[in-house]
């Protein structure tokens, strides 16, 4: 069965054409800051991390975790491997962050590790990496009341290290399970066109039967590889599906069949069976031979539109030529580095072919370089050195110069993807196209996290439903002009919004938040001079600068504060003062 095409729906009452912008406004926010006993567990890239995706799932990562299940309460993990907590309930009277488990082993002795991860699944329960290649299940019980027992419930080395990117927990047939999604970046030998490295998110599935009150073990594990990090990866509440929004798609592969990949990879991973070139007159062939091969061991006929090669009554190369040639002039030759070489004269002189044998892929085309120039010469007269060389012109060419920089966007086959949770086949489709992929963030704990895309100049808001097939993705919130805004924000590196959808605000690497409130009804009368009416309501823009040097490593937003981690510190912002 085919994915199905779909498409986002857009609530039109939810966008406002005649939105005028932010005003920046001066008014002060309360700061406050913490320092931290010990500096956070910080895992820097190594050498041979240098790719992009590297940079955009380690490099970038989001050292500070917000508990969706519980207010104002945010973790982060330190050089002692402790998981450190604060949860806030009165800004004036902030406490020490308080441990509340230590991980068992000291992870610090490990060269290859990546930084530790952390998701709470529920109310109750916890998933845990410590970079090693090590995943921990944890029962926390209830994390509201203090003080809370953590207990590990599982715990097994799985290979290679990763990263947790979500979990949930189910309770089916009197069987409960906790179902993890875990990234990697691995090496991949035989990708040689490619940047050397293959991405894999493995969805595990961790379960204990009821009747047996301890033991939890693997029960499922499934591996997705693609060639980019998603931006996006979240599973269902129910665990009967997987959403991936990335820019290159993803492919499941077996994780007990691993080796069947090989299997599968495209056919020009191998060396070319030939090489070809060709000229304006002729065509000449090239195809490696084995060692010692001697003239009696090659048969080869030429027919005026036939081709056939055999070496030792085994045929090599045997078909349709894609024109005609002269077949009593074409001639063979065996050379000194043990390679055959094939010249062909061409009947239609001047006519360029774009294979040689038809429907033949298995050699590859040299092309040269005086060949090259020509065509280029030839393709001269649609472009130009001068920006509009000929304004009159009745469609003049498309000066780059009238976009702006913030209007660029290469990421043209970005896509949205629902993977079964059973087959791991792609049911629905989105081409996001244009629409480039800002944020997520948990409005509801107990549903997916919502993704957020720039739609034109604004930034829409998306729940995922599972439950509604036809309509899985609603329009929830938009933040005006937001996608404008944040593109001209060439140093940003976290950004997010309140789950009550009150504000958006990004952080730069150093020192800067801002902040974009959405529109509030105004206090004053005001005016728009241009146009002579009522303004009633005001977008606010605001800007806090941290008093550290040190970069900034998380960031998480609440309804009413923005917390803001640093290698040494714990920054609380007050956003909201409206209780």
């Amino acid at each position: 069965m085919e994915a199905a095409n779909c498409s986002l729906r857009v609530k039109r009452p939810l966008l406002d054409p005649r939105f005028e912008g932010y005003k920046l406004s001066l008014e002060p926010l309360p700061c406050y800051q913490l320092e931290l006993d010990a500096a956070v567990a910080e895992v820097k890239l190594r050498d041979d991390q240098y790719t992009l995706e590297h940079m955009h799932a380690f490099g970038m990562y989001n050292y500070l975790h917000c508990d969706a299940w519980y207010q104002d309460s945010v973790y982060y993990i330190d050089n002692l491997g402790r998981i450190m907590n604060l949860t806030v309930m009165l800004d004036t009277a902030l406490g020490k962050p308080r441990e509340v488990f230590r991980l068992p082993t000291d992870v610090t002795a490990y060269d290859n590790r990546l930084c530790a991860s952390i998701h709470f699944t529920s109310p109750s329960w916890v998933t845990l990496s410590d970079g090693t290649g090590r995943l921990y299940v944890i029962g926390t019980g209830d994390r509201g009341n203090s003080p809370e027992k953590w207990e590990i419930m599982f715990n097994e080395e799985l290979g290679n290290p990763f990263i947790i990117i979500h979990s949930v927990s189910l309770l089916k047939s009197e069987e409960h399970s906790v179902a993890i999604l875990l990234l990697r970046i691995e090496k991949e030998e035989l990708d040689l066109k490619g940047s050397g490295f293959s991405v894999s998110l493995e969805w595990v599935v961790v379960s204990k039967k009821r009747e047996d009150s301890k033991k939890y073990e693997i029960t499922k594990r499934h591996v997705l590889r693609g060639k980019s990090v998603p931006h996006y990866a979240a599973l269902e509440p129910n665990g009967n599906g997987l959403l991936i929004v990335s820019y290159k798609s993803f492919k499941a592969v077996s994780a007990d069949q691993e080796e069947s990949m090989d299997e599968d990879r495209p056919e020009n991973t191998k060396d070319p069976l030939y090489y070809w070139q060709q000229s304006e007159d002729d065509l000449t062939v090239t195809v490696k031979l084995p060692e010692s091969s001697t003239k009696e061991d090659i048969q080869i006929q030429f027919l005026p539109d036939n081709i056939n090669i055999k070496l030792k009554d085994i045929q090599v190369l045997e078909g349709k030529l894609y024109s005609s040639i002269d077949h009593e002039g074409s001639t063979w030759t065996i050379k000194e580095n043990d390679s055959l070489e094939i010249s062909l004269i061409k009947k239609n002189e001047g006519l360029t072919w774009p294979e040689l044998v038809v429907g033949d892929k298995r050699g590859e085309l040299i092309r040269d370089p005086a060949q090259c120039a020509a065509i280029a010469e030839r393709l001269m007269h649609l472009t130009s050195d001068e920006l509009n060389p000929n304004p009159d012109k009745e469609k003049p060419p498309c000066n780059a110069q009238e976009l702006e920089e913030c209007d660029i966007f290469f990421e043209e086959n970005s896509s949205l993807c629902r993977f079964d949770g059973n087959t791991l086949k792609t049911t629905h489709v989105v081409n996001l196209g244009s629409n480039q992929y800002l944020f997520s963030v948990i409005v509801d704990p107990k549903e997916m996290p919502c993704f957020c895309l720039r739609h034109d100049v604004d930034a829409l808001l998306w729940q995922p439903h599972c439950s509604k097939q036809d309509d899985m993705w609603e329009h929830v919130a938009t933040f005006n002009a937001l996608g404008y805004v944040q593109a001209s924000k060439r140093d940003k590196k976290f950004f997010a919004c309140a789950p009550n959808y009150s504000y958006a605000a990004l952080c730069e690497c150093l020192r800067r938040v801002f902040i974009y409130r959405q529109p509030t009804p105004m206090s004053t009368v005001l005016y728009n001079r241009k146009e002579g009416r009522h303004v009633g309501q005001v977008a606010k823009q605001q800007v806090a600068s941290l008093e550290t040097n040190d970069p900034i490593l998380g960031f998480q937003a609440t309804n009413e504060r923005l917390f803001v981690l640093t290698t040494k510190n714990l920054f609380l912002i007050k956003v909201n003062t409206e209780n």
